[in-house]
């Protein structure tokens, strides 16, 4: 019995404690500044010329003017007992924790709309205990400074729609209404969005929203909000989804704007809304850019499940004109530009051919064209093979072994240089992917990103500068105050005399003078050029890439699967036309744009198959540049007999 007492003695006195500590932080926060919560509205995306492209709402709609049924739906799915607890729901907490202990994993969880709210305030993304805490004392100064009706207007007001940012805003995106008009129907989807606005926006997966919006409804009826007949009504209407705001109807726009907030996450910039007032991030996205690569999509890549993932940028000053993650945001939402690792085949013998160059090569240095084994000293073999393994049984260029994506002319330059040259100069232009100094890594067998190998790209493009790709220019408050600025720092990191010989070498990809034993990889897209590119393409088992540029774009493309399984031969045409149809109605209007000859480099008249010296009986004699004193002689001979380590078989 004394224990008994002395147990409701402690307690007592705990409940005591806790009482005044938590009426007390209440206190305390209510005697603090006011937060304006009015002017936290969250962020505006614009592009390169300063127009909205994305953002909060630009209203602040009352909670009066918005539709009851909208907000029975949010209270009865969010929080059905907002307007009892004091921004925190213990019993939901501890039903939570259960469930979730039970099942060991997360199931439930137990955020209030204030928490969400507080939450909603904060442009940090870390999930740590700091911030957990900021959270939490946040939600109770929003308590007890604000009414609930206060803090549900501001809640719906910034609330993320599926990448539309408020209510009124989301309200015209997915419907063409104010907010103040919306039907149950129409509410009972909205409302199950921000649970989980990628899976839940019913233009993005109509399948899931039709069952989030099932969980609403059932939520509104066991709350006396609305009756069965009601719920069955609403969720039998057939909804039409206006899914259009300014330029926001592309398929691929959500893609570049996740790029955005990608890169918005490695920004060190304030810690909450609170204190900016709202951001606007100004971006360098070109809508017509944007739109020209949808529209390429749209009318060159037709294989329904095959995906893709395309790159626009400038190579001047890195920035991101237009990207492609995938055919459709609204299918999937895997952004396979920034994040898609795949095999690049033949677009990495670009770098190998100008560590060449680098170590004494020419564009009319010889190789044999023929079938090869290579022998090592530990006798393990390795026997690549030519596309369709055709062989010239010849001494070829440089030049000829680009123009045909020869792997044997690859692997014999990566045997000759050592195979660790190769990966320092991948490493230089920017790849970061793990990579192996290994025979097959010549032919591109390694899986990089298309961002990395537009990074690289860029290289050549820029004239050897070093260019980093980025989406943002820079971040201002609400009062116009600049909190980040893209600062442009070059590097010059390759001879630009020599990536002048690489760019000229890579427009022999589409060059008729090259049609012998083989075809050039780029010849079924010569009619269509009406400028100067340097272009390789690339194909592997499963993958087809193809990068190109001139001295104002490079645009890159891959195309594949996303489970991995093999395409067909004829697939990499869809890109090329494609990856056409993108420079071309870029550079329209435009005049050709290619890069002016160092005073260092000459050229000069050769046989583009042999790099014999051109005379009046070479067939398709063909300009081939040179810096000055390594010009060819008549007596050059091939460098097959010198490649040390292996033997031919």
């Amino acid at each position: 019995m004394k224990k008994f007492k002395k147990l409701i003695k402690i307690l007592t006195v705990l409940t005591v404690i806790f009482m005044f500590t938590y009426f007390g932080v209440y206190f305390i926060a209510s005697l603090t500044n006011k937060l304006d919560i009015s002017m936290s509205n969250g962020y505006y995306l614009y592009d390169k010329d300063e127009r909205l492209i994305n953002g909060t709402s630009d209203q602040w709609i009352k909670l009066d003017n918005i539709s009851d049924y909208l907000i029975d739906a949010t209270i009865a799915i969010e929080d059905k007992n907002f307007y009892k607890h004091q921004g925190f729901d213990y019993l939901r907490i501890a039903k939570s924790l259960y469930v979730n202990l039970i099942n060991r994993k997360t199931l439930q969880g137990a955020s209030t709309i204030t928490q969400q709210y507080a939450k909603n305030l904060f442009l940090e993304f870390d999930k740590n205990w700091e911030r957990k805490l900021k959270e939490a004392w946040l939600t109770i100064r929003l308590e007890s400074q604000y009414s609930k009706d206060e803090i549900l207007e501001g809640y719906l007001n910034t609330i993320n729609y599926g990448g539309v940012y408020g209510i009124e805003n989301a309200s015209y995106y997915y419907f063409n209404k104010s907010s103040h008009d919306l039907t149950l129907a129409e509410a009972s989807i909205l409302a199950g969005i921000p649970k989980s606005p990628s899976n839940y926006s019913p233009i993005l997966n109509l399948e899931n929203s039709k069952k989030r919006q099932y969980l609403v409804l059932k939520a509104m009826v066991n709350n006396n909000f609305i009756t069965d007949e009601e719920m069955d009504d609403a969720y039998n209407t057939v909804l039409s989804f206006h899914g259009y705001l300014e330029n926001n109807n592309l398929k691929t726009l959500r893609y570049f704007q996740d790029s955005v907030m990608d890169e918005l996450k490695s920004l060190d910039l304030p810690t909450s809304f609170l204190e900016t007032g709202g951001i606007k991030i100004y971006t360098t996205l070109d809508m017509n850019a944007q739109i020209i690569l949808e529209d390429a999509i749209n009318n060159n890549v037709t294989i329904d499940d095959m995906e893709l993932a395309s790159i626009v940028m400038d190579p001047n000053s890195g920035e991101v004109l237009a990207l492609a993650g995938g055919k459709d945001y609204s299918k999937s939402q895997f952004n396979r530009a920034l994040y898609a690792k795949r095999q690049v085949g033949s677009t990495l013998k670009p770098f190998l051919y100008y560590s060449a160059l680098e170590n004494g090569f020419t564009e009319s240095t010889t190789f044999t064209s023929e079938e090869t084994t290579f022998v090592f000293s530990d006798n393990q073999t390795y026997s690549p093979s030519n596309y369709n393994n055709r062989y010239g049984n010849k001494n070829i260029t440089m030049a000829a072994a680009i123009a045909y994506s020869e792997n044997i002319y690859a692997v014999k330059t990566h045997l000759f240089l050592g195979e660790e040259n190769l990966v320092e100069m991948l490493k230089r232009v920017g790849i970061t992917s793990n990579l192996e100094a290994i025979p097959s890594l010549a032919l591109g067998s390694k899986e990089i990103t298309l961002k990395e190998m537009v990074t690289a790209y860029s290289t050549f493009a820029s004239g050897g500068m070093k260019i980093s790709p980025h989406f943002i220019r820079k971040i201002e408050d609400s009062n116009g105050n600049i909190l980040y600025e893209y600062k442009d720092e070059k590097e010059q990191i390759l001879n630009s005399s020599l990536v002048y010989i690489m760019n000229q070498i890579l427009t022999s990809t589409y060059n008729y003078n090259f049609i012998d034993y083989n075809y050039p990889t780029c010849y079924d897209i010569t009619a269509k050029l009406t400028k100067k590119y340097s272009i390789k393409t690339g194909t592997t088992d499963t993958d087809h890439l193809i990068f190109g540029y001139n001295k104002d774009v490079v645009v890159g493309i891959w195309s594949g699967y996303d489970d991995n399984h093999e395409t067909m031969a004829g697939d990499g045409k869809q890109i090329k036309y494609m990856w056409v149809d993108i420079v071309e109605n870029y550079n329209k209007d435009k005049e050709d744009s290619w890069y002016e000859m160092p005073n260092n480099v000459v050229g000069v008249l050769v046989n583009p198959i042999s790099g014999e010296v051109a005379n009046e009986n070479t067939k398709n004699p063909t300009m081939f540049y040179y810096i000055k004193g390594t010009e060819p002689t008549y007596n050059d001979t091939t460098l097959d007999s010198l490649i040390p380590t292996i033997k031919i078989e």
